[in-house]
C-alpha cells in the first residue's frame, strides 16, 4: 500500500512538472498558432469519432453494471452529435479574441516612466471533474487558448472516454511540434491521485473543481493550491409589485422547468405581498401543470392551500429537480435580505417594471450574476458572450461568475522607461 502511494505521488509530481515546463512554451505561442491548434484538434475529434464511441461504450457498460441512475448515464454518453458539439466548441474558442498580451491601460508618471498592466497566462491549471467527458475537450481548449498548460482528472466513471479524448488532443499537439505535456490526463482512478495533485503548489497554479458539492468541498478542504469554488446554485427570482404577470410567469417557468438539474435553474421564488393574491395562484397552477412540486410559506399556502408547507431547510436548498420553494415577502428589502441570507452567490433575477427598483436590486444583491427581467438560465458563459466557460465561480477571488478565457489569465505590471533612476 505504501509503495502504491509513493508510486502515485511520483507519477503526479512528474506529470505536473512536465506540464509546468510545457506551459512555458504555450505561454509564448502566437494567437495564430493556438487557433490553428484548436481547429486541428476539432477536426481530429471528428475523425476519431468511432474510436471515441468505442471507448465510451466501456464506460457505459461499467455504469450500467454499477447501477448508475439514468440521468448519470446520460451525462456519460458520447455519440456523433456530442462529439461534433465538442469539436464545434473548440472552433468557437479558436474564434474568440486572445486575451494573452493585452495591455489594459497605460499611464505616465511625473518622472516620465509609463506604467501598464499586461495579461499573462496563469501557468498550470488543474481541473478535477465528474461525469461529463465533454469537459475534457472544453477545458483543454480554454486552457490552451489562454496560454496555459492543463492537468485534467476526470471521474472514474468516464476514465476510458476521457483517456481517448485526451489521446487524440495530445497527438495533435505533437503533430504540430508542440509539447504534448501541455495537456495531461490523469490515467489512474485512484482517489489518492487527486490528493497528491492538490499538494503540488509549486507546480500547479490553480485548481478548478467541477461537479457536485461533495467533490468541491473535498477539493477545497485538501488543497494547498488556490481553488475556484462553486458549491451550489441556490438561484432566486423576485416578482416585484410592478411586475408584468405574463412576463413573470414566462421567466419563472423557463428558469425552473427548462432544465431543472443544472446550477442556474431557479430554486426559490419570492413574491411581493401586494401581488401575492393574484400571482401566487397563477404561478402555482402554471408550475403544477409543468410537473413542479411547490413548497410554500404560510402566506403562499393561504392563496394556494394545495401547496406543501416549506421548512427552514427549503430556503437554502438546491433541489436540481422539479421542486420550487415559494415565499411571499413584505417588500424589496425583505427579498434582498432573504437572498443574501440563503443564497449561494450564484444568480438572482428581479421581474419588475420599476426602473429604480431594478437598479436597487442590481446594487444590493451581491451574487456573481444579477439580472433584471431575464431567466436565470442565461447565467452561462456562452449565453453571456464569453464563447465558453471553464466553470462558474461563487468566490470573489480571483474571478466571480462564469469564467471565460480572460479569467484564465492574470495581469503583470509593465514599466517603460527612458533611462530613469529612482532618486
Amino acid at each position: 500500500m505504501e509503495e502504491t502511494a509513493m508510486s502515485i505521488r511520483n507519477e503526479m509530481l512528474t506529470l505536473a512538472r512536465e506540464a509546468k515546463q510545457a506551459g512555458r512554451v504555450m505561454a509564448n505561442l502566437s494567437s495564430a498558432v493556438k487557433n490553428d491548434l484548436l481547429l486541428r484538434m476539432a477536426a481530429a475529434l471528428e475523425q476519431h469519432t468511432p474510436a471515441l464511441i468505442e471507448a465510451n461504450e466501456l464506460d457505459l457498460a461499467a455504469a450500467r453494471e454499477r447501477g448508475l441512475a439514468p440521468a448519470m448515464i446520460d451525462r456519460l454518453v458520447l455519440n456523433e452529435d456530442r462529439i461534433k458539439s465538442m469539436a464545434d466548441g473548440l472552433r468557437e474558442v479558436a474564434a474568440l479574441p486572445d486575451p494573452v498580451g493585452e495591455v489594459t491601460g497605460m499611464w505616465r508618471r511625473p518622472n516620465g516612466i509609463q506604467v501598464g498592466r499586461m495579461r499573462i497566462p496563469l501557468g498550470v491549471i488543474g481541473i478535477v471533474y465528474e461525469s461529463r467527458p465533454n469537459v475534457t475537450a472544453d477545458a483543454a481548449g480554454l486552457c490552451l487558448k489562454s496560454g496555459n498548460a492543463v492537468v485534467l482528472r476526470g471521474g472514474s466513471e468516464a476514465i476510458h472516454s476521457n483517456s481517448a479524448i485526451g489521446k487524440v488532443l495530445k497527438q495533435t499537439l505533437a503533430q504540430m511540434g508542440l509539447p504534448a505535456a501541455a495537456l495531461q490526463v490523469v490515467a489512474t482512478t485512484d482517489r489518492g491521485a487527486v490528493l497528491e495533485l492538490l499538494k503540488l503548489e509549486d507546480e500547479i497554479d490553480l485548481i478548478i473543481p467541477r461537479g457536485g458539492e461533495g467533490l468541491i468541498r473535498f477539493v477545497s478542504e485538501n488543497s494547498r493550491i488556490p481553488v475556484i469554488k462553486h458549491y451550489k446554485g441556490v438561484c432566486h427570482a423576485f416578482v416585484d409589485a410592478s411586475a408584468d404577470f405574463e412576463m413573470a410567469e414566462r421567466i419563472c417557468l423557463n428558469a425552473k422547468v427548462q432544465r431543472p438539474g443544472v446550477c442556474n435553474a431557479l430554486e426559490t421564488l419570492l413574491i411581493h405581498k401586494d401581488v401575492a393574491e393574484i400571482f401566487v395562484p397563477r404561478i402555482v397552477l402554471a408550475m403544477r401543470q409543468a410537473g413542479v412540486e411547490i413548497r410554500g410559506c404560510e402566506v403562499t399556502r393561504e392563496f394556494a392551500p394545495e401547496v406543501k408547507p416549506a421548512s427552514e431547510e427549503d430556503w437554502g436548498a438546491e433541489y436540481l429537480d422539479l421542486i420550487l420553494a415559494v415565499k411571499v415577502v413584505d417588500n424589496q428589502s425583505d427579498a434582498s435580505d432573504h437572498i443574501n441570507r440563503y443564497g449561494s452567490l450564484h444568480t438572482e433575477t428581479i421581474i419588475t417594471s420599476d426602473y429604480a427598483n431594478a437598479q436597487r436590486f442590481l446594487r444590493e444583491i451581491n451574487s456573481s450574476v444579477v439580472m433584471v427581467n431575464a431567466s436565470t438560465r442565461f447565467s452561462d458563459g456562452n449565453q453571456l458572450g464569453l464563447g465558453a466557460e471553464i466553470g462558474i465561480s461563487t468566490t470573489k477571488l480571483h474571478s466571480f461568475g462564469p469564467m471565460g478565457l480572460e479569467d484564465l489569465t492574470t495581469r503583470k505590471f509593465i514599466v517603460l522607461g527612458d533611462g530613469q533612476i529612482r532618486q
